[in-house]
């Protein structure tokens, strides 16, 4: 696979996944922004920028799989924090509960009439 390929297609993995992440992050209580993009950069592949991770964060609280409110910061201006609600909980139990099955999967096509190794 050439490079630019190789670059398309995990962004393409990274976005299929990147909100299921986040849940899974703000299940331990919750984040600001920067603070899960912080979180995220720790795995190289899920490295994201704040132009992706705050669209993302707008869409989850528009369809009720966060909820935010502001808190002072004692280190600057007051901060969003975002935290998983009941319907977030339900998407990510989903989403946990279906991943083995779509891993499987994908394994099972990757590795059919694979080329012989040397």
């Amino acid at each position: 696979m050439e490079p630019g390929n190789a670059n398309k297609a995990m962004s393409q993995l990274r976005r299929g996944v990147l909100e299921y992440c986040v849940l899974a992050l703000l299940r331990g209580g919750s984040r600001y922004g920067v603070e899960l993009l912080r979180e995220l950069g720790h795995v190289d592949v899920m490295v994201t920028s704040e132009g992706t991770i705050y669209p993302l964060l707008s869409r989850l609280r528009r369809e009720s799989l966060v909820k935010t409110s502001w808190q002072e910061s004692s280190s600057g201006p007051p901060r969003r924090y975002y935290e998983l609600t009941p319907s977030g909980q339900r998407a990510l139990d989903d989403f946990t509960a279906e991943w083995p099955r779509f891993h499987d999967a994908v394994l099972h096509f990757l590795s059919q009439n694979e080329a012989p190794r040397s």
